[in-house]
């Protein structure tokens, strides 16, 4: 396993997955295609009460029949954890636990950063970078955890 990722053994090895970019007021979303081929931005999400959190949650699950959430994992350059990742591991836990699905954290490292370039290298004012930039840092990391996974074709 890599050292930057964290797969729980019951973790699903098919069906859709949502790749999570936490924060603390705005969460990025991104999903998989059934397949786990591509993965593509879904929503920005503005936090607003545990209660609603929750409910958000659970319908995207339900909506998007999501199997899993990968939720990135703050890691600094040198690979150890910054104080956002302990955020990010009870953010994971309490997604798991009201979802009822298995999380798998990733690291997210450089992926804000990534995002903002894609969003920039397409021509995006600063406005929309603001509004896009976690959901396209979800959808990075997403891509990211699936290129990580063992190749399971011929």
């Amino acid at each position: 396993m890599n050292p930057t990722s964290e797969i729980p053994p019951d973790f699903p090895t098919t069906g859709r997955l949502a790749g999570v970019d936490f924060g603390d007021v705005r969460i990025g979303l991104a999903v998989t295609d059934p397949e786990r081929i591509l993965a593509s931005p879904l929503a920005n999400y503005t936090r607003r009460s545990l209660e609603a959190d929750a409910e958000f949650f659970r319908q995207v699950a339900r909506e998007e029949r999501i199997v899993g959430w990968v939720v990135g994992l703050p890691l600094y350059a040198s690979g150890e954890e910054s104080p956002k990742a302990e955020e990010a591991r009870r953010f994971g836990t309490w997604l798991s636990e009201r979802t009822e699905l298995p999380v798998a954290f990733f690291d997210e490292r450089f992926t804000s950063r990534e995002a903002t370039r894609v969003l920039g290298m397409a021509g995006a004012t600063r406005k929309k970078k603001k509004k896009h930039t976690d959901s396209i840092a979800a959808q990075i990391l997403l891509r990211d955890f699936l290129e990580a996974q063992p190749s399971t074709g011929p």
